[in-house]
């Protein structure tokens, strides 16, 4: 299909759909919404290891509830609408990968547990998975290796 345009509205068209971001209030807005759920993971730390939990066990606890949260957020639609205004501060490693595979598994549960969830459920972090899990296997041959 052939688009019948000049080069010139071409270029008129593409920079009033592309506008320049404003990079200071991005970079304030993803500080304050990242440095947010890190506050929350502080707090949550705090509050279970003043139920008495060790440090191990407190951390564990931090790292399923921050899961556990940012699944449930996915599944309400609250997490995109974070991310629309956080950006990469939604990226915080945890919420952002527990959002990665929650997000297709969400998206295609119509087609069924099998060929929608289950199939989709890992698009995203597939790949990081698997090349996470190679890297670290790497690292543990080199370590065993040159130790």
């Amino acid at each position: 299909m052939k688009l019948d345009i000049t080069y010139e509205q071409y270029e008129k068209m593409y920079k009033r759909a592309s506008k320049n971001s404003e990079s200071a209030v991005n970079v304030l807005k993803a500080f304050l919404i990242g440095g947010g759920i890190c506050t929350l993971g502080e707090l949550l730390l705090m509050g279970y290891t003043s139920l008495g939990l060790g440090e191990k066990e407190a951390g564990t606890s931090v790292s399923l509830s921050l899961i556990f949260l940012s699944v449930l957020l996915t599944a309400l639609g609250i997490y995109d609408k974070l991310a629309k205004h956080g950006g990469a501060g939604t990226l915080v490693p945890i919420t952002g990968f527990a959002n990665a595979v929650a997000a297709p598994a969400i998206e295609f549960k119509t087609e069924g547990f099998v060929t929608g969830v289950g199939v989709k459920i890992f698009t995203i972090a597939g790949p990081v998975i698997l090349y996470g899990t190679l890297a670290s296997v790497l690292a543990g041959i080199g370590f065993y290796l040159f130790r």
